[in-house]
C-alpha cells in the first residue's frame, strides 16, 4: 500500500510542477481546482505539504520552483537562492535582524531561513514583505547577518 501512496504522490507532484512551469497559478485554491480538472483530488494540508516540499515559492508571477543552479556553479542552498530571488534590504536592531522583500516575498524567505536552522535564531515572523529575525544578543544577531550577507556573494 505504502508503494502506491508513494508512487500517487510523486505523479501528483510532477503534475504540481507541470502546472506551476506551464502556466501562472498564484494561489493554492487555483492549484488545487486546475489539479481538480485533471481529476486529481488533493486536500489543502496536502497541497501545503507538497509545495513545501518540491520548494516552490510564491513570487509576483505565481508559483515557481526555487532558481536552479548552473551546472559550472557551486550548489547553492535553498536560503542562498531566497535570499537573491527576494531580499531588498537588510536592517539590524539590536538583537533582530529585519529583512525586507517584496511583496509576497516574506513568507518564502522567512521558510528559507527557517530551513537553515541557524543555531543563533530564535525564531522568524513573516508578514507581506517583510521578515523579522530573532536572536538572544546583538552579537547573535550580527553573526546571522554576516551569514546572510556572505550568501548575497
Amino acid at each position: 500500500m505504502a508503494v502506491a501512496v508513494s508512487t500517487h504522490k510523486r505523479y501528483r507532484q510532477g503534475q504540481i510542477l507541470k502546472l506551476v512551469t506551464s502556466e501562472t497559478i498564484t494561489s493554492q485554491d487555483e492549484l488545487r481546482q486546475r489539479l481538480a480538472h485533471m481529476k486529481l483530488s488533493v486536500t489543502q494540508a496536502t497541497l501545503s505539504r507538497d509545495i513545501r516540499e518540491m520548494k516552490l515559492v510564491k513570487t509576483a508571477a505565481g508559483y515557481k520552483p526555487l532558481g536552479g543552479v548552473p551546472s559550472d556553479a557551486a550548489p547553492v542552498s535553498a536560503l542562498g537562492r531566497a535570499l537573491v530571488e527576494f531580499l531588498s534590504d537588510i536592517r539590524p536592531a539590536g538583537n533582530l535582524l529585519v529583512l525586507k522583500t517584496p511583496p509576497s516575498g516574506a513568507q518564502p524567505l522567512a521558510s528559507a531561513v527557517d530551513g537553515e536552522r541557524f543555531p543563533e535564531v530564535a525564531g522568524t515572523i513573516a508578514g507581506d514583505d517583510t521578515v523579522l529575525i530573532i536572536t538572544s544578543t546583538p552579537k547573535t544577531r550580527a553573526a546571522v547577518q554576516k551569514r546572510i550577507e556572505e550568501l548575497l556573494r
